[in-house]
């Protein structure tokens, strides 16, 4: 104790100074918390990287074996990437890259490039640009959604002004990072050819393209360079308008012009005519919007927040713009939830610290140590750059209970003496002398609790790792201040109590005799506590073996994400009645503030036969359901519209799959027989299905899309010397919505598309209509000379692969009350019940995968917290002995834990998990404090063991039930789980309280007979030296 009774000595000794050094401390922390980023979860970078591939009218086989193959080929040589993903439909291909946690996003974005760089040889010639890349971070939802509708401005217009004026100003903004506008209808100029207009007169499509490509230009001039002046050449070899094509001219027929008019219809459209939004009933688009890393959620949102009333000024007066979906209101809520619950702990604590030292200036030195070890926290956090969040912040309200441990410890010590009649002065240094080494066996060993959370891999271990330090550097503090602060004010303003002659037992008094005489039966029936020992750490581990396993609680945070699924073959316009039809019964729900959706191939949206639904929730004290309740509640109204489903989710801080899913949870099947791999998928899911423990179970296979095929004679090309390019050039031009040429604007460039008259372009019979000419003759030959339609056939929408092998996603909810633990023992079961083959292989991805991967590492994580315990407690005692006593108070904490988590209905997850990890950091300060006093007792008073651990339980039994009271009351109002974002903290609370009830009702009586028993069985005839830091001056 020689050097906290030193420290202790010198800070009574100048009050002034160690006053004014605590003041600086609190102002620092004051300092720091405004300054503090807000976020829903600490900073968790998950590098990633999305890479999207465009040919317009390219089949999914097409896109999968010419687009996404080469490129997947060259990504696989990339190193430290873990998963690659890639989905290809009509036109388009979605690769999804995810590496290590360790990689640099910017280096792997510097490799992709060269990837595609390097693959860009082997890729279609007649790609409209090269694929592009962009970072994404999963793990990071978007935070603000902005609606963008007009009653009166086509869709077209409107997705340019959208597009030129409100994202660009907007991504200028500090803080903002990614826009993604979904539903957006860029502006275009489409070419209708007619069919049999081209026939009659002798054209082709590629003539028509050829034509628009030579007159529409943007090409260097030069300038006039005069003795007196420079004059830059200009030209009208740009065409903005429908009215300027018409008027080209493609031909001549007998002589005279034939302007492209003749034979085509020059419209205003849009890039793709089969993509909508709608912003609730309107027409619209959607501005998603994402943060910078590292930027300030609250501040980004409230910088564009700001700048909306300008930018919306300079928008026309039918123009609106309406806040989707805000996540700064959820994460605003669930903040300020948490501030008031670290308010309520600190006045429960208050409380039951004035219950039982009944003295004001004790209680209020208490409280003071508290105040200044939470401020200061906050520095610490500014320094080493986390932000306040619910995990943070829940570290700081679980902190409550124990950094007052320290004080309470310090201050009773002191009371105690002052009530055997020492002045304050002395009481003070000897109280905070006796008891300095159990404040640091306590907070050490309460660290080495949180040591073994540092090293947890995955994003799960970089979510808490800001949780575990904020834990630990506010325990420290709090020791620093226990040590300095707490004596310093208790010699200046601790009095000695009075007591009356006549007066009654307090209430601390009673309690401490119905212990004594509870503890002398225990004593003297020591094998029945040691047999109920054995009860508790059998139970504790049966209980832990069979309580459901959990990943993270669903959280309520507001809004509510959907994915709509159609007939494979649907068209455009019944997918958009739909639609239409679902939204009318969104809206009608009295739960639902605004909601959007849109349909056809946009953002993550590849197939028309998809669409997505984004839902915001009224405020969750202005609704009477949970957005689960209201998933629940909706489902079967939606399934009222015939030929489509809507899979919807709630909204979640912790998301961790790759790409867009229909449900909170995903399985992927992989084989290198596609054919084989699509039977087995939808066993499984049919089998699945059959299961009440699932929920909107679906697969991305999509089997169902009518394919055309078209025969080409190669022999009859071959004689009119035409080859299968040219009838795939040709078929490109009228069906791929082609986008032969662009011209640029000063703000934008937009593309001009070739396609077939709309009355043409969904017949068979087109082919009929128009011709290819021969490069032997010149003659016309009609392409129905050249190939012909087979009958249709059934083929996917879309083609996943999943590390270059051809891969099934199925996506799924959960049943109320099922665990995910059992979900993916169901699962297994599902595939080994249908035979699954051995050649298709499967996995979990995103949450389930990392469900699974900390699910093994659990026990591992539980023994280290509980060896790094150990190991502390050994060097600070230098016994091997007396550490297992103060651990043997740890099986009645898991006990408790486990059986208060199953009477609240709650499975074991990750937050109940950090809850156990605490209690073991937690209670065993029971075990320190009774053996720390009994060791002294026998080895410098001579106190026979039996006699020793008796006085140790009697005289240390205030402190305990003080700081156990502490713990359990700091910890409760996350029991309660009231507020928004109460579902993420709840499970942390109920382990906590359920551990510090059991423990402290079977401790107080097991853990002295086990010292005893330890004692006989190691026992010693040379009494063990004194811990180092326990030697006194």
């Amino acid at each position: 104790m020689k050097a906290h009774k030193g420290v202790s000595t010198w800070c009574i000794d100048h009050p002034v100074a160690t006053i004014l050094l605590t003041i600086a401390l609190v102002l620092v922390g004051l300092i720091a918390f405004p300054r503090l980023p807000i976020a829903p979860l600490p900073e968790a970078e998950f590098p990633t990287i999305q890479v999207s591939a465009q040919l317009p009218g390219a089949s999914p086989d097409t896109m999968a074996s010419s687009v996404a193959t080469p490129l997947e080929v060259q990504f696989s040589a990339i190193p430290g990437m873990t998963q690659m993903t890639s989905s290809s439909a009509l036109g388009s291909s979605l690769l999804t890259l995810q590496f290590t946690l360790d990689k640099s996003i910017d280096t792997a974005a510097q490799e992709v490039q060269a990837a595609i760089n390097t693959a860009a040889g082997k890729l279609p010639k007649d790609m409209p640009t090269l694929p592009t890349w962009k970072k994404v971070n999963p793990a990071d939802s978007p935070v603000l959604i902005l609606s963008v509708s007009s009653s009166q401005m086509p869709g077209t217009e409107l997705s340019d002004l959208v597009e030129t004026l409100l994202s660009r100003q907007i991504s200028q903004i500090d803080g903002v990072g990614q826009i993604n506008i979904t539903g957006q209808q860029r502006p275009a100029i489409r070419v209708q050819a007619s069919a049999d207009k081209l026939a009659a007169i002798g054209l082709t499509l590629a003539d028509i393209r050829l034509a628009i490509q030579q007159t529409s230009l943007n090409l260097a001039k030069g300038a006039l360079y005069g003795e007196s002046s420079i004059s830059t050449l200009s030209t009208n070899d740009q065409l903005f308008h429908p009215e300027d094509y018409s008027q080209l001219i493609v031909s001549y027929k007998d002589g005279a012009p034939v302007h492209l008019r003749d034979v085509a219809k020059v419209v205003n459209g849009s890039e793709d005519a089969y993509v909508q939004a709608w912003a609730g009933d309107q027409p619209g688009v959607n501005l998603v919007i994402s943060r910078q890393p590292g930027a300030n959620i609250v501040e980004t949102v409230d910088r564009i927040q700001a700048a909306l009333p300008g930018l919306e000024a300079m928008l026309p007066a039918s123009v609106q713009v309406k806040t989707l979906i805000d996540r700064t209101q959820t994460i605003r809520a669930s903040l300020h939830e948490v501030e008031i619950t670290l308010l309520i702990a600190i006045l429960l604590v208050v409380a039951v610290m004035a219950l039982f030292l009944r003295q004001l200036s004790a209680t209020l030195i208490v409280s003071a140590v508290l105040g200044v070890s939470l401020i200061a926290s906050f520095a610490l956090m500014y320094i080493l750059g986390f932000s306040l969040n619910n995990l943070t912040l829940v570290a700081i309200v679980v902190a409550v209970g124990f950094v007052v441990d320290d004080a309470i410890v310090v201050v009773e010590n002191i009371h105690r003496h002052l009530e055997a009649g020492d002045d304050m002065r002395e009481a003070a240094i000897k109280g905070a002398g006796e008891i300095g080494f159990t404040v640091v066996s306590i907070s050490f060993s309460l660290v080495a609790a949180f040591i073994p959370l540092l090293f947890m891999g995955g994003v799960v271990g970089r979510l808490f790792k800001e949780f575990a330090l904020t834990a630990t550097s506010t325990i420290m503090i709090s020791v620093v201040v226990s040590l300095t602060l707490a004596p310093t004010l208790a010699a200046l303003f601790m009095r000695k109590p009075v007591h009356h002659a006549h007066a009654k037992p307090g209430f601390s008094e009673r309690l401490l005799g119905w212990y004594e005489k509870g503890l002398r039966r225990a004593l003297a029936h020591q094998k029945l506590m040691i047999g109920v020992f054995g009860l508790s750490l059998a139970l504790a581990i049966g209980g832990y073996i069979f309580i459901p396993k959990g990943f993270f609680p669903v959280q309520d945070t507001g809004f509510v994400l959907g994915t709509t699924e159609a007939a494979a073959d649907i068209s455009y316009g019944d997918m958009v009645k739909k639609h239409l039809a679902m939204a009318e019964i969104v809206a009608a729900d009295p739960a639902v503030q605004a909601f959007s959706h849109s349909v056809g191939v946009s953002g993550s949206n590849q197939t028309i036969a998809n669409g997505r639904f984004w839902i915001a929730l009224k405020k969750r004290g202005d609704r009477d359901v949970s957005a689960s309740q209201f998933i629940d509640r909706i489902r079967p109204q939606l399934m009222k519209v015939p030929g489509i489903v809507l899979y919807l989710r709630a909204g979640q801080d912790i998301n961790l799959s790759s790409g867009p899913s229909r449900a909170q949870y995903q399985y992927v099947l992989k084989s290198n027989d596609g054919a084989t791999l699509a039977t087995w998928t939808q066993r499984l899911t049919e089998k699945l299905r059959s299961n009440p423990a699932f929920r909107d179970i679906s697969n991305d296979l999509q089997l169902g899309g009518s394919i055309t095929h078209i025969s080409i004679d190669r022999s009859a090309a071959a004689r009119f010397g035409l080859t299968a390019s040219d009838v795939d050039e040709a078929l490109y031009d009228a069906f791929g919505q082609r986008q032969i040429n662009e011209f640029q604007t000063q703000v934008n460039q937009y593309n001009v598309i070739l396609e077939l008259d709309t009355k043409q372009r969904g017949k068979a019979e087109s082919l009929n209509y128009f011709y290819l000419r021969s490069p032997l003759s010149g003659e016309m030959v009609p392409l129905s000379a050249l190939a012909k339609f087979d009958a249709p056939t059934i083929g996917p929408l879309s083609i996943a692969h999943d590390g270059m092998f051809p891969a099934a996603n199925l996506s799924f909810n959960l049943a109320p009350g099922v665990a995910l633990g059992d979900a993916v023992i169901l699962l297994n079961q599902a595939k080994a019940e249908i035979g699954m083959p051995t050649a298709i292989s499967g996995n979990f991805q995103g949450a389930a995968q990392a469900f699974q991967s900390s699910l093994a590492s659990q026990p591992w994580l539980i023994l280290a917290a509980l060896v790094a315990v150990y190991i502390i407690l050994g060097v600070l005692y230098e016994s091997f002995v007396h550490p297992l006593t103060i651990i043997s108070t740890l099986p009645a904490a898991g006990l408790g834990a486990v059986i208060m988590l199953w009477i609240c209905g709650q499975d074991f997850s990750i937050m109940a998990l950090i809850g156990l990890v605490l209690l073991i950091g937690i209670v065993k300060k029971n075990g320190i404090l009774m053996i720390d006093f009994a060791l002294e007792a026998q080895r410098h008073r001579g106190l026979s063991p039996q006699e020793a651990i008796f006085e140790a339980c009697i005289t240390r039994f205030r402190p305990i039930i003080m700081t156990t009271l502490a713990a359990l009351l700091g910890a409760l109002p996350l029991m309660l789980g009231y507020g928004t974002g109460a579902e993420l903290r709840q499970p942390l609370g109920i382990a906590v309280v359920g551990g510090l009830l059991v423990s402290q009702m079977l401790t107080l009586f097991t853990t002295p007979v086990i010292y005893l028993w330890l004692e006989r069985l190691f026992h010693r005839p040379k009494p063990m030296p004194s811990p180092a830091l326990a030697t006194t001056d």
